[in-house]
């Protein structure tokens, strides 16, 4: 069986992270997205995950996520999701974690909101 992996882009513009994830994120990836993404969390940030790479992903993926909601939430951080393929969009419905989150069609709508402040 193939290993799974998933390649973690951090950049920032302005005051903004942006981690774009490119990969299926599953339970042998879930962990090193979580990794990468947890120091971004301080009182009041701003990140933008852009998962338009992300063609697939497991309960490990929707934990990954739900775990890092409640952790920006606790720590007042606008999270913004972007680039959600069809399938993600439809898994993370059907489990009503979609709910959870605010989303953007691309990474230039996910940038507008955030500097407009309305997450």
């Amino acid at each position: 069986m193939e290993e799974t992996k998933i390649e973690i882009n951090i950049t920032t513009i302005e005051d903004i992270n942006i981690v774009v994830l490119k990969g299926d994120i599953d339970a042998s990836t879930a962990s090193s997205v979580t990794k990468e993404v947890l120091p971004l969390v301080t009182p009041g940030s701003k990140i933008l995950l852009d998962m338009i790479g992300v063609e697939y992903m497991s309960s490990a993926g929707l934990r990954m996520l739900k775990s890092l909601y409640h952790k920006t939430d606790a720590q007042k951080v606008q999270l913004l999701l972007v680039g959600l393929s069809e399938d993600v969009t439809d898994t993370m419905t059907v489990t009503g974690f979609i709910d959870f989150f605010k989303t953007s069609e691309n990474q230039e709508a996910g940038l507008e909101v955030l500097k407009s402040g309305i997450v």
